[in-house]
């Protein structure tokens, strides 16, 4: 099961143009890994995004498979729908899950990898128990809700711990993701600290070229990754 663990690059459209979204995922899909989709419902973070019909449009075409950040309440009946839909991976989040371990198997079932996304006031010991069944965590380094914040470093204590917990257990292929402030200034210390899967935002779309500043930030994490 997993996610291998080369260094990966999934932007996210939270900051690209909302009306021509096609065009936004065309620009980068040359040289990303998967495209991140923010998913929010104004309820378990104050803002929204995109609902369910909207996601369903999103995965159908888009040029790169999608990985699906649901920043919702309910993932315990919503998040398989995800799965259903055809997102190549859905992750949701611990502190909105009623079961934790059932909601895993639901989302497997129905065809998708599975992501666990903690907030940066969770402790990785309350999600070290679910490593051996999920193929991601995803270590949030802003509170999540909205793009365009600062990188929060006294989250990477808490990468390292993740990582230290996969390198004792033979490795688990799990990609281990950080999503928030992730730029040039910042992904070289994610990086090394031990994170592998990487989402970026404003870094991307607010660049000139957000193909280029992809292929940027990967080099930077390759070269400052600490399996």
């Amino acid at each position: 099961m997993g996610i291998d663990k080369r260094i990966l690059i999934n932007p996210s459209i939270l900051n690209a143009n909302f009306d021509d979204l096609e065009n936004e995922i065309d620009k980068v899909s040359s040289v990303s890994d998967l495209l991140h989709l923010d998913v929010m419902d104004n309820k378990f973070v104050p803002n929204f995004t995109f609902d369910f019909k909207r996601v369903t449009e999103i995965v159908n075409f888009s040029a790169l498979l999608v990985d699906a950040h649901l920043m919702i309440e309910d993932p315990d009946n919503l998040a398989p729908k995800y799965a259903e839909i055809g997102c190549e991976s859905v992750t949701f989040h611990y502190e909105a899950a009623k079961n934790t371990e059932q909601v895993i198997s639901d989302i497997r079932s129905n065809g998708a990898k599975v992501g666990l996304a903690i907030k940066p006031n969770t402790p990785f010991s309350d999600v070290a128990g679910f490593m051996s069944d999920i193929d991601m965590l995803l270590i949030m380094t802003v509170e999540p809700g909205f793009g365009g914040q600062s990188f929060m470093s006294d989250q990477l204590p808490k990468i390292s711990q993740a990582r230290s917990h996969i390198r004792a257990h033979d490795g688990e292929p799990i990609a281990l993701q950080v999503d928030g402030g992730i730029s040039i200034e910042t992904i070289g210390q994610a990086a090394a600290a031990g994170a592998n899967c990487f989402v970026a935002g404003s870094a991307v779309y607010k660049d000139e070229n957000p193909s280029s500043m992809i292929t940027r930030l990967r080099q930077l994490a390759e070269s400052n990754f600490k399996s």
